[in-house]
């Protein structure tokens, strides 16, 4: 059986074992969320020792070099010797600019880094709390315009990051984890074409942040905006959207229901076959907006999803 060392802690973990759940078991606090590679919670650094790595890709070349894996995608097939990622160490310093409710469900939150972050509209960071409680979240702020890091916390569920978040006040420690590239961006060779973002819940918040730097970088062609919410209450940035299409005529926003969804996904239509379509959102709105625009004739290179997974 191989031999896992954490520090001075020393263990047989049977062969084969997922790294992640080996670390856990024993007591060394590893945090995660996807299990999937793509949320970055679960960095761990190997000083000795490889594990079988299932998707090698997820990690930057330079990142690998230094040792570091996500625990989530290893098996143990040999001895091992890791070290966890410590926000401490390893975490970029922040702290509380801002924490106040769009909604009664939907908790904002602004930090400002104690050095700037140079990241683009649409990426992921993983949030530290002083607790050591770790959650990856999309940026809702726009890179050189907004002085802080903004993020929308779907708080409507109990979740070990959603519950500490509710408790944070302007100054109060934070750090910053992994940035990561994510799925969605805006990319400038889109700038006459239609684009379409389809969100649900938070899934907006990445999205707000690409439409102003679509807008930022002059987009011309049209802008369509559907958010979708359990209840018209839930449409937390029904104000600033509004204001943003006043000046800008070429966006149009849709708020829709739940409810209204079917009616509302049934009745889209893609005029131009150089229509962009960037989706967020939950994994059953996600593959409702995808399987409708496919169907409407988009094809599915032009089409670029970011599925929100469930929260902890």
């Amino acid at each position: 059986m191989p031999e896992l060392q954490v520090g001075d802690r020393r263990w047989s973990v049977a062969a084969s074992s997922n790294l992640l759940d080996a670390l856990n078991s024993a007591g060394v606090a590893v945090p995660y969320s996807c299990r999937a590679g793509s949320c970055h919670a679960c960095l761990v650094r190997c000083l000795s020792g490889e594990p079988a790595d299932a998707l090698p890709q997820a990690l930057e070349a330079s990142k690998r070099q230094q040792g570091w894996r996500l625990a989530c995608q290893c098996q143990v097939v040999d001895n091992l010797t890791v070290e966890v990622f410590d926000p401490l160490l390893d975490g970029l310093p922040a702290k509380v600019d801002r924490c106040d409710w769009l909604s009664s469900t939907v908790l904002r939150l602004r930090l400002v880094p104690d050095r700037p972050l140079r990241y683009r509209a649409g990426q992921h960071l993983v949030l530290w709390t002083a607790d050591g409680v770790a959650r990856p979240y999309s940026l809702a702020s726009l890179p050189e315009e907004d002085r802080f890091l903004e993020f929308h916390l779907d708080c409507r569920q109990p979740g070990a990051f959603s519950d500490a978040a509710r408790q944070l006040q302007p100054g109060d420690p934070m750090r910053l984890g992994e940035l990561r590239g994510g799925a969605l961006q805006y990319d400038p060779d889109w700038q006459n074409r239609p684009l379409w973002l389809l969100a649900a819940g938070t899934g907006l918040g990445p999205l707000w942040g690409i439409l102003r730097e679509a807008l930022r970088q002059d987009h011309q062609g049209a802008i369509r905006v559907i958010h979708v919410a359990h209840d018209v209450s839930e449409h937390y940035l029904a104000g600033p959207l509004a204001e943003l299409a006043l000046v800008h005529p070429q966006v149009n926003i849709q708020l829709v229901t739940t409810a209204e969804l079917p009616t509302a996904l049934a009745e889209l239509r893609v005029l131009s076959r150089q229509t962009m379509a960037l989706l967020c959102g939950g994994p059953a709105s996600v593959e409702q907006f995808a399987k409708r625009l496919y169907m409407a004739g988009l094809p599915r290179s032009q089409l670029l999803a970011d599925v929100f997974l469930s929260r902890s």
